[in-house]
């Protein structure tokens, strides 16, 4: 039987997974996994474990680059597993308006990805680096690219569509939606139990949410870039498009300069940030664990920056409970998602006026299913598994 190496970067992260692909009745079944951290900064770390989440090798590592932490990662996964790969498949964030399902990479689709640059400037360029890194490790080996769009085809226009000239949108300019991989998997983790009316909030360094109707996109936040949608750990989520107007307008920054405001500058790293008594600007904190650290601590712009967050994200889930016609459960997966209690709970209050009743006691344990029995809307924790979603498609593309 086939096995299946799995890609996902981030932007300072990979991850790894290799799967033997078994019949499809069972799907591709989990062997090992690996994870860098911290890539390009000082104090990175390489683990790679088993199936059960036993450590079976651990180091401290460096890395300048994706393409060095991949190398480097691939080559212990080897020697532990005692195999190559069979087929490849890498989580790839966007691919334009041609790329929006899931294929097999061909030098047609690198050319596609190459054009859709501009649409995901921070995003494509990285993940065309790794296909190229691994295809030299892997010459002989097919490859396939798992889009995080894909998930989001299903939504209407009334979903996609901008109040733009057509000529603007017949250029691809619409909302795609990303982290379409995370909100798949919660669907296929649902399996038959997947209520009609649901909304995902995926909530990590970057986070977005979905509303999902029986099972299929009907709306989510992040657009035409990930840019969009709710504050996240650096990034702006929506703004009003005069604000972007102004920054160029008065000279203050220019289109590289924004980008990189919006991008890297902003969020809950921008919310946090202030002025120290000597006028020097004091940094701002994106880490969610070390935001609710200083909140607690009594830092009021920890904690402002906290409430931004989680109202924009009870805005956003009472807004799909409008587009569904009413909901059925409410699902937190992503890092912050999983593990923050605390925004878990302040995202609940204010969606009481629904019916969403928490169990304090079941928050804080992060339970499974944290509502209380006789709350008319569940609401449950369960882990993203992107890298199960990019198995299956690659097993389903190696078998047509």
């Amino acid at each position: 039987m086939p096995t299946i190496l799995t890609i996902n970067s981030g932007s300072s992260s990979l991850k790894l997974g290799l799967y033997r692909a078994d019949d499809r009745t069972r799907g591709p079944q989990l062997l090992f996994r690996g994870a860098t951290d911290a890539i390009g900064k000082p104090g990175g770390s390489l683990t790679i474990t088993d199936s059960a989440g036993k450590a079976l090798h651990h180091e401290d590592a460096t890395h300048e680059s994706q393409s060095s932490a991949f190398a480097h990662a691939a080559q212990k996964l080897r020697e532990l597993s005692g195999t190559s790969p069979d087929a490849v498949g890498y989580r790839v964030v966007h691919g334009g308006p041609q790329l929006t399902h899931h294929c097999r990479i061909t030098p047609q689709v690198l050319d596609s990805l190459r054009a859709a640059i501009h649409y995901a400037p921070l995003h494509i360029p990285a993940a065309l680096t790794l296909i190229d890194t691994a295809s030299k490790l892997y010459p002989d080996v097919p490859a396939f690219a798992c889009f995080d769009t894909a998930f989001h085809t299903t939504m209407p226009p009334e979903a996609f569509t901008y109040a733009i000239p057509t000529r603007f949108r017949k250029q691809g300019v619409r909302r795609y939606g990303f982290h379409g991989l995370s909100y798949e998997s919660i669907v296929a983790a649902l399996e038959t139990s997947v209520p009609a009316r649901l909304v995902v909030a995926h909530l990590g360094n970057g986070a977005s949410l979905c509303a999902i109707a029986s099972g299929r996109s009907v709306d989510t936040s992040m657009g035409l870039t990930p840019t969009g949608g709710i504050p996240m750990s650096t990034r702006s989520g929506d703004l009003d498009p005069g604000v972007v107007l102004f920054l160029a307008r008065s000279g203050i920054l220019n289109t590289n300069e924004l980008e990189s405001l919006l991008n890297h500058e902003s969020g809950l790293y921008g919310l946090s940030s202030g002025a120290q008594s000597g006028g020097a600007p004091a940094p701002g904190i994106s880490d969610l664990r070390e935001l609710t650290a200083a909140a607690g601590q009594g830092s009021a712009t920890a904690h402002q920056a906290i409430a931004i967050f989680c109202r924009a994200i009870a805005k956003t889930v009472a807004s799909y409970a409008a587009v569904l016609g009413g909901l059925d459960c409410l699902v937190f997966t992503g890092g912050i998602g999983e593990h923050s209690a605390l925004v878990r709970e302040q995202v609940s209050r204010q969606l009481a006026f629904l019916g969403v009743a928490l169990d304090d006691e079941a928050n804080q344990r992060h339970a499974a299913t944290i509502s209380q029995q006789t709350s008319p809307i569940e609401v449950q924790i369960i882990p993203a598994d992107e890298a199960g979603r990019i198995a299956h498609h690659v097993q389903t593309l190696l078998t047509h």
